[in-house]
């Protein structure tokens, strides 16, 4: 799981942006302000149910990571959690 979904900057960040971009969901914000330090992003292919491959970004790691667990629950409140 992306660890940005804990972290203070979640909502301002420009690399969970770009995950956001790559999984086709609506971003938090529309112009991410904060440039993370050193993110690692996760790029893992999948195989889908209909024989297919699909892509999954995580960003597993962060310079910048400051941990306020639930952050993104509290932005999208009775959204499912991004998996």
């Amino acid at each position: 799981m992306c660890i940005c979904v804990d972290c203070r900057w979640v909502d301002r960040c420009q690399a969970y942006h770009a995950v956001e971009r790559q999984h086709g969901v609506e971003h938090l914000s529309s112009r991410p302000d904060f440039r993370p330090r050193e993110p690692r992003i996760h790029v893992q292919v999948i195989d889908l149910p209909d024989g297919g491959a699909g892509v999954e970004w995580d960003v597993r790691g962060c310079g910048s990571f400051l941990a306020e667990p639930g952050r993104w629950q509290r932005l999208r409140p009775g959204a499912l959690l991004p998996s």
